[in-house]
């Protein structure tokens, strides 16, 4: 992913409230349920920094986040960095309710390139992973 790559945004509808929405985004206990496992805090408060690993093959990726924007129940900000890898992006996350169901709006903008000979920063990969965590497992644990 290049910092020249248009932003990836992606929308979907839960059919939860934008209160469990929230909660299932930015606290860790429930995070821990559907994104990132390893993840062991977060809290949805701008200058908030974690940080986690994850193994994929014989890589290792040291995630950094650090929160940099929050509206409570409707938008949170997150920059994105490893360790052991050049690059940084941002996850925004905007949250909007309606009677029956809550609108999610996802856009990530890379504003530092990662590196092209690591399969995990292809643009394609970041969409798929994505895909995932959002259409599958955060719809399977918010809809349960």
């Amino acid at each position: 992913m290049k910092s020249s790559d248009p932003p990836i945004i992606l929308k979907l509808n839960y059919n939860t409230t934008v209160a469990n929405l929230w909660q299932a985004l930015t606290d860790y206990k429930h995070m821990r349920k559907w994104y990132f496992e390893a993840l062991e805090d977060f809290v949805a408060e701008v200058g908030f920094e974690t940080r986690f690993s994850i193994s994929v093959e014989d890589r290792i990726f040291t995630h950094n986040w650090e929160v940099t924007e929050v509206v409570p129940l409707s938008k949170i900000i997150y920059t994105w960095t490893f360790d052991e890898y050049e690059g940084s992006s941002y996850s925004l996350f905007e949250l909007t309710g309606y009677e029956d169901f809550t609108e999610l709006t996802l856009t990530i903008v890379t504003t530092e390139d990662f590196p092209s000979g690591i399969p995990e920063f292809k643009t394609e990969s970041c969409m798929a992973g994505w895909e995932y965590f959002l259409n599958e497992r955060l719809r399977n644990y918010v809809e349960k």
